[in-house]
């Protein structure tokens, strides 16, 4: 008979269950599932640092649709993939934590790097588990994958102890698991689609904001035909951007704070009231604003916010069942409402008020004016990592997507160090586009070691660093103190990332005058391998001015 080991086992399972991509730094007493990995066909990037390689693989899982494995090694190892696991499960994106762990016979004698991992883990993740029996690695896999991706998307963990992954069992005895499907897709009540239309017909000032939820769930196509039947203008969330594009006629993000304040209704379409949308509360919403909420997850409903009318189910059905009731309607919001109009006139206003910014030719730059060049130099199919404070602030105003999925930053946690995982993971998900991260000086430097791992697998990315010296930004001088600088500071705004990818074997361009900028821009592109744009920006660059603070209620 013949005898299979636990490595093998696992590798076989992620495969069998869709899982394409494993992110991971191999040691102890996990490199024979890695080497079981690649011989079972699943694409293993060795990255850094666990950190990185936990945000790769739950980015890699937002992009396809089926989990990304993160291998790492026992103890301090599994710490430093929780990171990844909390943010995943806060972003609800698909990924799957393996961490090894000493032999099950040694637990409780303090063997080597002994924790208590599926204890820590929990807090962080849908489903956590030991996998105690060799012949049981499927079950475990199987559950792992399906928590992972059905109802609310989010992270997992499976703990691998030595004796498990090195350890035999008949293939007779092996415990077979059909494969998971794609999760099924819950509508509504019919009464409730009716419902949710007849308040948006009796609103004066609708809006439509629209979630990553709706990214996930494929419903571009669903989403785009009710906004351009309604005609009611929409609102995207940071990674919700694209699935209508930025540029539609309909977008309002030029007008954020005035269409919160006052629209009367708003469709909740995959996206959460969290600190991201201001908890949906006074003085950022209209204090009697009504609300249809649709959502995957039964307990977000009205979360903050009591939902008008709640539809419970997958982003895409629902709004199908929207669209197929509105074939019996003859309502549509009409283009020369007051709405509309003011809509405009602020849109018109905002833009004019960082006109002179990005008009700015004066060196070092701003962020207006590097976003006006790194806007118009994005190819349309790129996919774009933002990460920073200012720098994925801004850009997340300035950088337009046209297409769902196309869009990786912070998200619900508001992660800093998750740029380059996210850049790895793009590039293995996505070789046929462009992959494009601008980043601030200080998020680079959370993972920048990454850059070497760009250069090792060739991935052809191109990373843009908005250099202003600082957590907020620098000094144009630094004190012969260092240590008496103030505790935001980095530097001037001169720190030479560019030449931190030269030395990994990738191309580096340092600019310092906004004038060199879209040439430098272009010869990154042109480059065929891993290129970095270090922009050097003034100091003291910053927002325009705000009327809230960002994460006011």
């Amino acid at each position: 008979m013949a005898k299979v080991k636990g490595a093998t086992l696992m590798a076989r399972a992620l495969k069998q269950h869709g899982v394409e991509y494993m992110f991971g730094i191999v040691g102890f007493p996990v490199g024979p599932i890695a080497e079981a990995a690649q011989k079972e066909g699943i694409k293993y990037v060795g990255m850094r640092n666990e950190q990185s390689a936990s945000y790769a693989a739950q980015a890699v899982g937002y992009l396809t649709g089926r989990p990304g494995a993160c291998l790492v090694v026992s103890g301090p190892g599994v710490v430093h993939g929780l990171s990844g696991l909390a943010n995943a499960q806060q972003n609800c994106w698909p990924m799957i934590l393996i961490g090894g762990a000493a032999a099950t016979y040694q637990n409780g004698m303090g063997s080597f790097q002994e924790e208590r991992q599926v204890l820590i883990a929990s807090p962080f993740c849908k489903f956590a588990h030991a996998v105690e029996h060799v012949h049981r690695i499927p079950f475990y896999v199987e559950m792992a994958v399906r928590h992972s991706i059905y109802g609310r998307p989010g992270a997992c963990y499976l703990d691998m102890p030595d004796d498990i992954i090195l350890g035999e069992c008949e293939e007779e005895d092996v415990v077979e698991m059909t494969t998971v499907a794609d999760p099924p897709r819950m509508v509504a009540p019919q009464e409730n689609i009716e419902q949710a239309l007849n308040v948006l017909e009796s609103a004066e000032r609708p809006l439509i904001i629209v979630g990553k939820g709706m990214a996930w769930s494929r419903a571009e196509d669903e989403v785009r035909q009710f906004i351009e039947r309604t005609q009611v203008p929409f609102l995207a969330s940071p990674m919700g951007k694209g699935v209508m594009d930025d540029t539609h006629p309909l977008s309002v993000g030029a007008a954020r704070t005035h269409v919160l304040q006052n629209a009367d209704v708003i469709y909740l379409l995959g996206a959460r009231l969290n600190w991201i949308m201001h908890f949906g509360l006074p003085p950022r919403f209209n204090k009697k604003v009504k609300i249809v909420q649709l959502d995957i997850s039964p307990e977000a409903i009205s979360q903050n916010v009591a939902a008008e009318v709640p539809l419970l189910g997958d982003g895409k059905a629902i709004v199908g069942q929207l669209n197929k009731a509105l074939e019996h309607r003859q309502w549509f919001y009409p283009k020369d409402t007051p709405w509309h109009k003011a809509i405009a006139e602020k849109s018109e206003a905002n833009a004019k008020q960082i006109a002179p910014q990005m008009a700015d030719n004066s060196a070092p730059t701003n962020y207006y004016r590097a976003f006006k060049d790194i806007s118009e130099w994005l190819p349309d199919n790129a996919v774009i990592i933002g990460e920073g404070a200012n720098t994925m602030d801004i850009g997340r105003t300035q950088m337009p997507n046209k297409s769902a999925r196309l869009r990786l930053d912070a998200g619900s946690y508001g992660t800093m160090g998750i740029g380059m995982g996210f850049v790895v993971a793009a590039a293995v998900a996505h070789p046929d586009r462009p992959i494009v991260s601008v980043s601030g000086d200080s998020a680079i430097g959370f993972s920048g070691m990454e850059i070497e791992t760009c250069c090792r697998y060739k991935l052809p990315v191109k990373i843009v660093v908005l250099n202003n010296g600082g957590i907020g930004g620098g000094l144009e001088k630094m004190p012969d103190d260092p240590f008496t600088a103030p505790a935001r500071v980095l530097g001037t705004g001169t720190t030479r990332y560019d030449k931190m990818m030269e030395a990994f074997g990738g191309k580096g361009f340092f600019v310092s005058d906004p004038k060199d900028l879209r040439a430098a821009l272009d010869a990154a592109m042109a480059h065929p391998g891993p290129a970095l744009v270090n922009v050097q920006l003034h100091v003291a660059a910053g927002r325009k001015p705000q009327q809230f603070h960002w994460h006011s209620g």
